[in-house]
């Protein structure tokens, strides 16, 4: 059987990680991913799978540039856009990996992937070891749980830095205590993982907390509050 052929738009870090994964992969890699200066008009040439992996405001353009080739799917790794952006292609897919990648060698192996549309998109995150899963419902939703997952973590743990560098702690103090959080979730479920005041209905100690935050900090802590005592 003849090995696969990718190509990739956008020299981003999905794209590069991506590049890098099918290679390892043993896929024919199509190149370096294209840039904003390269001419895409023949990009689904000559490849089995084209991915566009610029920002999601980008990604109808690019499509559109692209001529059709009938036997070549299209494919985007925005989390939460629909195939209907890679209008006119005929073949059209979705691979989001459910991976922060913060640089362009990031490994994918082992990730989950979100994909939709044409079967090549199971086969190519299950050939650079991902896992697939399909999402049911709105693609909109699903992409924010995602960003909840990791983008919020991140800026709730730069609220710990602020609170903690303010009585002399360094961040690094906590990271034990936030991964034996996670792995807690992980086996008990988020209603089964939840400790301190607000699963001992102690909301004494939590107006105690608010009122030593500095103001612009208390906001953020009370809004979390109430989403844990939903667990409850």
């Amino acid at each position: 059987m003849a090995r696969r052929a990718v190509r990739v738009i956008g020299p981003g870090r999905a794209g590069r990680s991506l590049l890098a994964a099918f290679d390892k992969a043993g896929w024919r890699v199509a190149g370096p991913a294209l840039g904003r200066d390269d001419d895409v008009r023949d990009a689904a040439a000559s490849v089995d799978l084209l991915v566009i992996a610029t920002p999601d405001r980008s990604v109808a353009e690019v499509a559109a540039s692209v001529v059709p080739v009938a036997t070549t799917v299209v494919a985007h790794v925005a989390g939460s856009l629909t195939l209907d952006v890679l209008a006119p292609h005929a073949k059209r897919a979705s691979l989001h990996p459910l991976r922060s990648i913060p640089d362009g060698s990031t490994h994918l192996s082992g990730a989950w992937f979100a994909v939709d549309g044409d079967a090549l998109a199971s086969e190519a995150v299950e050939a650079i070891g991902g896992r697939p899963i399909t999402v049911t419902g709105s693609r909109a939703a699903y992409h924010a749980a995602a960003v909840l997952a990791s983008n919020h973590v991140v800026a709730l743990l730069g609220q710990v830095e602020r609170i903690a560098a303010a009585v002399g702690l360094p961040l690094d103090a906590f990271f034990d205590l936030v991964r034996g959080t996670v792995d807690n979730v992980e086996l008990l479920g988020p209603a089964g993982a939840l400790t301190g005041p607000v699963a001992r209905g102690d909301w004494e100690t939590v107006q105690g907390h608010v009122d030593a935050l500095p103001e612009d900090e208390r906001a953020a802590y009370l809004a979390l509050a109430q989403q844990a005592a939903r667990l409850r």
